[in-house]
């Protein structure tokens, strides 16, 4: 007699996920259920990451990079750029931080990332109801700033969207600062796309 697993295919894909060996310098998440793998980011990636991150008050936020993220009812641990939280809120251990703890998550778009950020995990985010979804697009030189998420599953998007070019002064009201993009570069002989 033959032995049937019965556990339900998103208790396999996430064990797997959570079991994989990753070689050094490759990002892996788990969107939907897929496992998805990149190279490592650009430098000017890195330097937006730092430069945002720098204009966010410590003392107010955790500011976290390379966090893995819990929407469990999404089949999803996305590792998103920085994860904002409030000082004092989620846990202060572990590998997974629940979605309803975060205040904003934020992706910096890459050359081969773009559809998963405006479209994939916009989906996603805004289904784990997070607050705020700041995207930064150093292909088209401009930030998006998504809020107010509404819907489930795949139909899951955000009320409200709010574009400015690099240069501009962003106001980022769920965490209260006006964040300056004048230090943000673009990324070079990339070819422009056509979101959000």
């Amino acid at each position: 007699m033959t032995a049937v697993d019965d556990r339900p295919m998103t208790t396999n894909i996430v064990k797997i996920f959570e079991n994989l060996e990753v070689p050094e310098g490759i990002k892996v998440e788990l969107l939907r259920g897929v496992i998805v793998m990149m190279a490592g980011p650009d430098v000017a990636h890195n330097d937006i990451v730092e430069a945002l991150q720098d204009q966010i008050p410590r003392r107010r936020w955790r500011r976290l990079q390379t966090q893995d993220i819990a929407i469990l009812e999404e089949t999803s641990e996305p590792q998103p750029d920085l994860v904002v939280v409030e000082r004092g809120a989620g846990p202060g251990h572990g590998r997974l931080m629940p979605s309803q703890v975060i205040t904003m998550l934020v992706e910096v778009v890459s050359k081969t990332s773009v559809d998963r950020d405006y479209v994939v995990k916009r989906s996603i985010y805004a289904a784990a109801k997070v607050p705020a979804y700041f995207i930064i697009d150093p292909v088209m030189a401009q930030c998006v700033l998504l809020t107010e998420p509404t819907g489930e599953g795949e139909d899951a998007d955000y009320r409200c969207q709010r574009i400015t070019k690099f240069g501009d002064i962003t106001p980022l009201e769920p965490i209260g600062i006006e964040l300056d993009t004048s230090e943000f570069e673009t990324y070079d002989k990339v070819r422009p796309h056509r979101y959000p």
